[in-house]
């Protein structure tokens, strides 16, 4: 947003205006005993010049590692046109786009939004986005509570193999609404959960199963037998997935006979860089049936009495709207902005776009395990398909190898010895379209490099 300097006298115009002497008056009703007497660590002022070249002086300290890390964010090239429009004023400033005075273009676009997740998805309708792919996990297991009524149990089966971070979201949201979360073992030769394994929740009561496409190892799972289980069984299934990989998997909607409830994901691949953790969004997708189960609001496309086509909310069972108690959903938050960034990207990337991102993915990740696999003392963990991610067993300490890595100017993977420790001294390793034939070698060079000093130590 531009910056928009007051002189003084501009300052001492406004307060007589509103009948105030000076700025602190404005606070007056804030106890003196709350009030910060000092900034105490913050520096003193800077002029813009100053503030660019400090900010450029800490953005170099930072670097430019070459990251191999994935695990749920990915860097994927962003065509320049993305923020170029995304940033215009007219979506960047825009007034939060879930009041009944939303613009028409506000409105077409979360419309056109929903279309491509739903097509996306295999889904029939989606909404208008969601905090991130954790919550979205989250709030999927509360609507299948919700839309499951032949079940009376709240419990949600789900396999070790979702992402560790939306396991906890999910706990931590949902645990204190009554919903019970019973995690499935995977199976540690295979690193996926074995369709036979559910066989001792046969004629239980059970409200719904999470199944993460690709799991979190990177692994494809049986969708088609999971789904069947679960439908055979009164059971409703989540899917979990990732967008990037749509392009080629078969989409949840086309999971097992009737495909699967509930979709969601992180929407962070689509277009949204990675920037210090953040920012991400959600994205959720359901059968029409589920509709009025579905947290968030849902934009329609429908005709003025001029007969002229406009875009209106439709849905939005909201604390903002109806009583709290009754909502849908108590996270005040659609990401708009990287809803629209998403649209912008899949817009321009299209369909064969999206297909040709994916599977250059792929065959990065494929090149890349073959690579450090050839090495002594690395091996992958896991035979079979597997799309982005793969796990690497090491034959000595992971944190050392990672160390000597970074100090090599490579990130290079996730250490999973905080989540999955039975697997020893593992490695989440991740490619994509971004990495080149020079890159997976310097890597390669550079692993070998901090094996061998990590053997020494």
């Amino acid at each position: 947003m531009a910056f928009i300097p007051h002189t003084e006298a501009d300052v001492a115009a406004m307060l007589a205006t509103i009948g105030v002497r000076r700025i602190e008056d404005l606070f007056e009703e804030i106890p003196a005993s709350l009030r910060a007497s000092s900034l105490a660590g913050v520096p003193e002022q800077l002029n813009e010049m100053q503030v660019g070249r400090l900010m450029s002086e800490r953005a170099a300290v930072d670097g430019t590692p070459l990251s191999f890390i994935g695990a749920g964010a990915y860097e994927h090239h962003i065509p320049a046109a993305v923020w170029a429009i995304t940033t215009r004023g007219e979506f960047y400033s825009a007034y939060t786009p879930y009041q009944a005075e939303a613009s028409q273009g506000t409105l077409q676009t979360i419309y056109e939004f929903q279309t491509m997740i739903a097509r996306l998805t295999g889904m029939e309708v989606a909404n208008a986005s969601m905090y991130d792919g954790g919550s979205a996990t989250a709030e999927a297991a509360l609507m299948a509570v919700r839309a499951n009524r032949k079940s009376k149990s709240a419990r949600i089966l789900v396999p070790t193999t979702l992402h560790p971070h939306y396991r906890r979201v999910a706990v931590a949201m949902a645990c204190n609404q009554g919903l019970e979360f019973e995690e499935l073992p995977y199976c540690t030769v295979e690193g996926v959960t074995l369709p036979a394994s559910l066989a001792r929740y046969d004629g239980e009561d059970v409200t719904a199963l999470i199944i993460q496409q690709p799991n979190f190892f990177g692994r494809l799972e049986d969708v088609d037998a999971l789904t069947d289980w679960a439908h055979a069984h009164g059971i409703l299934v989540i899917a979990v997935v990732n967008p990037t990989s749509l392009a080629l998997l078969k989409p949840p909607g086309e999971w097992g006979s009737e495909g699967a409830d509930i979709a969601v994901g992180e929407g962070q691949p689509l277009g949204v860089p990675l920037s210090s953790g953040g920012p991400y969004f959600g994205f959720m997708a359901t059968r029409m049936e589920y509709v009025r189960q579905m947290p968030g609001r849902i934009v329609g496309r429908t005709l003025d009495v001029a007969g002229q086509e406009g875009f209106t909310l439709t849905l939005q069972a909201r604390e903002q709207h109806i009583r709290r108690a009754k909502a849908t959903s108590n996270i005040c938050t659609n990401q708009g902005l990287l809803m629209t960034a998403a649209t912008i990207y899949m817009s321009l990337m299209g369909p064969q776009g999206l297909a040709r991102t994916a599977a250059a993915s792929h065959a990065r990740s494929r090149e890349l395990t073959a690579m450090l696999t050839r090495l002594p003392g690395v091996r992958l963990a896991f035979n079979g398909p597997h799309f982005h991610e793969a796990v690497l067993l090491l034959d000595r300490a992971t944190e050392p190898v990672l160390e000597a890595l970074a100090a090599r100017g490579i990130i290079g993977g996730l250490d999973l010895a905080p989540y999955y420790p039975e697997l020893g001294p593992a490695l989440l390793v991740c490619a994509t379209e971004t990495k080149t034939a020079a890159d997976l070698e310097r890597y390669r060079a550079a692993l070998s490099d901090a094996m061998q000093t990590a053997r020494a130590a």
